[in-house]
This record gives C-alpha cells, sequence and structure tokens, in this order.
C-alpha cells in the first residue's frame, strides 16, 4: 500500500510539472503575441500619421518684390564700352506648412546676365518653425568686371533697357520618422528700365523637389 500511496504521489507531482510547463508556454506566448500587436500598433499609426498629419508638404518660396537700389550707367560712344553698377534689393520668404521645422543649409542667391553669374549674395543657413514664415531680404549687386569682355552690354544698354535674372536655390531637410531632403528653386527674369531708373517686366518660376 505504501509503495502505491508513493507511486500516485509521484504521478500527480509530474502532472503538475506538465500543467506548470504548459502554463508558462501559455504565458509567454501571450507575451509574444501582447508585444507583436503592440508593435504592429504602432507601426499603423506611424503609417497613418506620416501619410496624412504629418505627410511632408513643400516648403514655398515666394520673391515679393525686387527693386532698383542704386543704378550707375555711362556709355563710352568712342570705345563702344559701358560702366555700369547696379544693386538690387530682393525680397523672398520661406513658408513652411509643416507639423515639424525646416532646417536649410547655406545658399546663395546670383544675379545673372545672358546666362552669366555676374553676381551672387550668401544665405546662412537657419531653420523656420513647425507652420512659420521666414523673410529674406537679400542685396544683389554687379559685379561689373564680370561683364567688361561681353558683347551684348553696350547694344542692351543703347537700347535702354537691361535683361536681368535672379536665381535662388534653398536646399534642406525636414524631419518626419527619417530626414526628408528638399530643394526649392526660385528663377525671376526682369529688365531694368535704364531711362525711368526701375526694375520692369518682372516674371517669377517657382519649383520644389523633395
Amino acid at each position: 500500500m505504501e509503495v502505491e500511496a508513493q507511486s500516485n504521489q509521484q504521478v500527480k507531482k509530474m502532472m503538475m510539472g506538465t500543467d506548470r510547463k504548459k502554463s508558462c508556454r501559455r504565458r509567454r506566448r501571450c507575451i509574444c503575441l501582447s508585444v507583436t500587436a503592440v508593435i504592429l500598433s504602432l507601426g499603423m499609426l506611424f503609417l497613418i500619421l506620416g501619410l496624412t498629419v504629418f505627410k511632408t508638404k513643400r516648403p514655398v518660396t515666394t520673391v515679393n518684390s525686387i527693386s532698383l537700389d542704386d543704378l550707375d550707367l555711362s556709355l563710352d560712344l568712342a570705345r563702344l564700352s559701358v560702366r555700369l553698377n547696379v544693386t538690387l534689393d530682393v525680397s523672398v520668404s520661406v513658408e513652411n506648412p509643416n507639423r515639424v521645422g525646416f532646417k536649410y543649409n547655406n545658399s546663395t542667391a546670383f544675379l545673372r546676365y545672358k546666362g552669366n553669374d555676374v553676381g551672387e549674395v550668401p544665405i546662412p543657413a537657419g531653420k523656420i518653425g513647425a507652420r512659420d514664415t521666414r523673410s529674406l531680404n537679400l542685396t544683389l549687386t554687379l559685379m561689373a568686371d564680370r561683364l567688361l569682355s561681353d558683347s551684348n552690354l553696350y547694344s542692351d544698354a543703347a537700347s535702354g533697357t537691361l535683361p536681368f535674372q535672379t536665381y535662388i536655390r534653398i536646399s534642406g531637410k525636414v524631419r518626419l520618422l527619417f530626414n526628408i531632403h528638399v530643394v526649392t528653386y526660385t528663377t525671376c527674369d526682369l529688365q531694368i528700365d535704364l531711362i525711368n531708373r526701375a526694375v520692369s517686366n518682372q516674371k517669377c518660376q517657382y519649383k520644389t523637389k523633395l
């Protein structure tokens, strides 16, 4: 009888051990499934937010005005040459429509004549806050020595108008779940009316790449 009782106790212990192992396995499965479900839910949440609320939007660059700050012109009829000094004041605004900040790198604004760079001004790096707008007041001065070899300058000056172009490129990044690089391009064709000493026929084009 004692042997039989001991045998029954051993069987009970073995069954209890087996039940405990099964219970531990179930708990581990439940924990793993719960963790997986949480990770998947967070992933779906971030994906939905990234495609809706935090979807990257293109920063908008706008040239508000271009005005003539200084003009000094003289024609040498004997040598068919031109002495010219031009300074333009350019007012630009950059709007960040995103819900996070937009950091832009050191950039440059150029003044061009017939496709050649004849003036430039640096744009220091900075940051535009979420849904904020940054105003940039730029002064572009003509570098006269870059025009000395241009044969079109005298004929354009004699006609009373000088065609120029301003070109601004601003690159930066928007940080959401990861960095998204953004580049904005602004090109403005304009004419300087030498008689009225004013800017005329200004036409601007804007482009943004993500």
